[in-house]
Parts: C-alpha cells; sequence; structure tokens
C-alpha cells in the first residue's frame, strides 16, 4: 500500500470545473473528479498555512490554544508515527514557511525531505543592492518581501526554473524511482497558486484580456479599492497560475496511469484555504471574517480499497480527518488524542462523521458548521481579550517571541492534549478589528455566495451556539475563549 498527497496552497474551490466553474482552463481537475471521489462539503480547521499544516499532521485544531507556530513536542505528527510504523515518508515542497521559525519542526517529521527554493519572499537569493522594481500596486506595505521576490524572480524565467515546476518533478522523480516499493507516503506540496500570481507568460496566454494598468499580480491584504479592470486582471492573474497547477496535476495523473498505481496508492489532492478575489469587497484572507470562498475548501479522494471514483460525497470533512485516514489507510493505530476521523466508509458510502465543523484563526472570530448553516461568533470586546499562547515552542511566524512578550509567561496546567506536560501561557496579541463586524449567521444553502447575514433566527443561532460549545468542549479549550466570545 502506497499513498500520496498533492497539496496546493491557496486553491479556490469556487474556481474549479469540478465545482462549477465554466471558465479556468483546468481540464486535469475534470479528469481527477472522474477518478476519484468529489466532497462538496469540506472544510478548513484553523487559519493559515502552517495552523494548518500542523492540524494535517496531528489530527487536531491548532487555532484555540495558539497562534502560527512550530509542532510542539507533544504533538502527535502523523509522518513521524508512519516512520516508526515502518512507513517511508517523504515531502517535497517549495513551501517556504517550512524553513522559516514559526515551521522549522514540521518537515523533519518525515524520513526525507526535499526544499525547493524561490517562492514568494523566500531570503533565497543574495544581492545587496535593491531589484530594479515596476510601478506597481499591490502589496507595496510588505517591501521586504516585495523586495526578494523581485530579487528571486530574475532567478525564475524559463517554465522549468519556477519552483513549482521543480517541486512536481521531484515529487515525480519519487514516484518513479519507489513505484515498485512499498508501505510509502509522498506529500507533493507547492504554494501555488498563492499569491504573487507569477506564472509564465504560456499561462498567462489562456486568459487574453485588455490591460494597461500598472502591474499588479500579489493583491494587497485589505479592503477592495482598485478599479474593475484591475481586479479583473489579477483574477486573471491567479487563473493563470492555477492553470500551471492543473498542468502538473496531469503530469501526476499521467505518471499514476502509466506505472498502475491506481490499484495500491491512494491519492489525496486538498488545499489549506482559499482566497478572496475582490469577493465581499476584500483581497485575499485572515483579516475578515471566513467567508465560504476561504473556508469552504476542495478536496478529492481516491482509496484503492473501495475503488469508489466519480462519485460526490455530501458528509462534513475537515484537514484534521487527513491524519487519521492516512494511518487507518497503513493499518497504524490512530493516537487517542487525534480528534479527526478515518475516511475510509465515506469515502466508500459517503458515511457521516461528524455532525458540524469548528474553523477558525486564533483570536478571531470562531466559527461552526453544520453543512447548511455558518455561524461566525465575534468577540464581545473591543480588545479583543482575554486571549493567551499555549506552547512550549515560542516562535511567530517568522520571529522569535520578543523577551517582553516573555517576561510575563506563567505556566499551564496540562490540556487533556498535552500528555501531562505543562505549557507556558502568553499573553497573545489580538486581533482587535474582529470585533467590528460583530457575530454573523448564514444560511449557506439558500445563500451561497452569504451575502444576507440572518438577523431573526435565534433557534438556529442557539442550536450553532451549542454545537460550537461542544466542539469547544471536546478540544479543551482554555476558559478565556468562552469569555472573549461571550460563551461563559
Amino acid at each position: 500500500m502506497k499513498a500520496i498527497m498533492l497539496m496546493f496552497d491557496t486553491l479556490n474551490r469556487h474556481m474549479l470545473p469540478p465545482y462549477g466553474c465554466d471558465w479556468i482552463h483546468a481540464p486535469n481537475f475534470k479528469r481527477l473528479a472522474e477518478k476519484t471521489v468529489t466532497f462538496d462539503q469540506a472544510y478548513v480547521g484553523s487559519m493559515p498555512c502552517m495552523p494548518a499544516r500542523r492540524e494535517l499532521q496531528t489530527g487536531r485544531y491548532n487555532f484555540l490554544h495558539r497562534s502560527w507556530g512550530p509542532m510542539e513536542p507533544f504533538d502527535d505528527s502523523m509522518p513521524e508515527i508512519l516512520k516508526q510504523h515502518g512507513v517511508y515518508t517523504h515531502i517535497v515542497t517549495d513551501h517556504q514557511h517550512y524553513w522559516e521559525d514559526g515551521g522549522g519542526t514540521y518537515h523533519t517529521r518525515y524520513s526525507s525531505f526535499e526544499l525547493i527554493r524561490g517562492q514568494e519572499g523566500d531570503p533565497w537569493k543574495g544581492e545587496v543592492g535593491d531589484p530594479e522594481l515596476p510601478d506597481m500596486i499591490g502589496m507595496k506595505q510588505m517591501h521586504q518581501l516585495i523586495r526578494q521576490d523581485w530579487i528571486n524572480r530574475q532567478y525564475i524565467r524559463e517554465e522549468k526554473d519556477f519552483p513549482q515546476a521543480q517541486t512536481m518533478e521531484k515529487g515525480l522523480e519519487f514516484i518513479r524511482r519507489n513505484g515498485d516499493a512499498d508501505r510509502w507516503f509522498l506529500q507533493i506540496e507547492t504554494f501555488d497558486p498563492h499569491e504573487p500570481f507569477y506564472a509564465p507568460q504560456a499561462y498567462r496566454d489562456l486568459y487574453p484580456h485588455k490591460y494597461d494598468g500598472k502591474h499588479f499580480d500579489w493583491p494587497p491584504y485589505g479592503p477592495v479599492k482598485e478599479t474593475k479592470e484591475e481586479i479583473e486582471h489579477v483574477r486573471y492573474e491567479y487563473a493563470a497560475l492555477l492553470s500551471m497547477c492543473d498542468h502538473y496535476l496531469g503530469k501526476v495523473l499521467d505518471t499514476m496511469d502509466e506505472l498502475d498505481l491506481w490499484k495500491d496508492t491512494m491519492l489525496i489532492v486538498n488545499t489549506d484555504h482559499g482566497y478572496l478575489l475582490g469577493e465581499h469587497d476584500w483581497w485575499a484572507k485572515t483579516i475578515m471574517p471566513f467567508y465560504n470562498e476561504i473556508a469552504h475548501i476542495p478536496l478529492f479522494i481516491w482509496d484503492p480499497r473501495s475503488g469508489a471514483r466519480n462519485e460526490r460525497r455530501q458528509s462534513l470533512v475537515q484537514t484534521i480527518d487527513f491524519a487519521p485516514t492516512l494511518l487507518d489507510y497503513f493499518g497504524v493505530e490512530i493516537p487517542p488524542d487525534m480528534q479527526g476521523k478515518p475516511l475510509k466508509h465515506t469515502i466508500a458510502r459517503d458515511e457521516a462523521v461528524r455532525e458540524a465543523a469548528l474553523f477558525g484563526l486564533h483570536g478571531a472570530h470562531v466559527n461552526v458548521t453544520d453543512g447548511r448553516y455558518v455561524y461566525m461568533r465575534a468577540p464581545v470586546s473591543e480588545d479583543n481579550t482575554p486571549l493567551y499562547n499555549y506552547t512550549l515552542m515560542p516562535t511567530h511566524m517568522r520571529s522569535r517571541f520578543s523577551v517582553r512578550e516573555l517576561q510575563e509567561i506563567s505556566l499551564q496546567e496540562p490540556f487533556s492534549f498535552t500528555k501531562g506536560v505543562r505549557t507556558m501561557k502568553i499573553r497573545a496579541s489580538g486581533y482587535n478589528h474582529y470585533h467590528t463586524f460583530g457575530t454573523l449567521l448564514y444560511d449557506v444553502q439558500d445563500d451561497p455566495y452569504q451575502q444576507k447575514p440572518l438577523t431573526a433566527h435565534p433557534e438556529t443561532e442557539r442550536r450553532m451556539i451549542e454545537l460550537m460549545k461542544r466542539l469547544m468542549a471536546d478540544s479543551d479549550a482554555p476558559a478565556e475563549q468562552y469569555a472573549r466570545l461571550g460563551l461563559d
């Protein structure tokens, strides 16, 4: 038995042909849907990148207890558990957050790993002088990332130079070298189609359009202020990068066909979250409510045990289900601290594994969905307190916790999942603006684009609150999370 996870970052469900998009050139995603089970009710858990990857490995929500950070010493790591039980695990990725302070303990859980450099603002090529930048709109405020990205682009010219192309070729190299071997798990993970939306010209040519404006392939994180033409242009830039992803997906499918891997190899094609390209008058993610364009994600799975293909599933599933699914597939016992559920019977016959799903970002709304309703509970106070990080690994995305942050730490008694280990309790800086959005309730069956929040449905709100509180209790959420949300 073998397994492949092909993971794209920021893959928008609503822009894929199997989910109804009729203008994106992505024939291999159509082909993928014919070879797998397509999930219609897959949701994120913890946002964004590394919190999602922590729960991918641990099968647990991250966002109730800490912000972006490394794997913790008490975490159960799926690839490490597989490794300990004789399953060879390998990751090839160009996702640069793995080699930052807040991601340094993830890739080392695998038997081996290959890291491809150059995505986004990855500090890859060293040049003292500033690069020549075009007149642009978008992410100017993140100058260091912009500066480094434009240095990197000088070394990424032909398609073979692009990090995604290298990542996919290295993944295919592993498959060809080990296709006849048994008991391995391969994670091919590309940062694309995450911003900046930089793709070879051949993919951009798939979307001809008139645009004479400034350079724009990296939207800002914030409200939309750009013109209709600029919005349309950057959507085409995203589409071009998505079509590049589709091309390399096709190479993976071709290789599985050629080597007849479908008979004994699970395939999971997934993402960590979506992205707003002007919908709801917002760009990007994490700074606004988690609308379905962000939280409702695509998911495709082939399981050779059932052989189910070209079918759809309506059961509610999440990122936390991947770890137990893979452990179950290889016949390895699932640790009791994993909250996710193995999806074997969901894939085979749409057997439900949960009534509701929790999702969110540390210090933002806490959200719950039952598949029909989405309830977004906002902080009740303007300062978004109380809020703490619980960790033994005090690092942020690109930095260590500051000395000032660490001067007032206390020790927290063990949570149910920390294996009897106490953690540091460190005051967290909240996102104070979430209070301004208020609490929101949507019926996404009748209002799939979430244009009309429900305002007079007290019974529905009470039911969603009870689901939220139950799931928070199941997660052993800190007491202050209930107080922060006005649920205590």
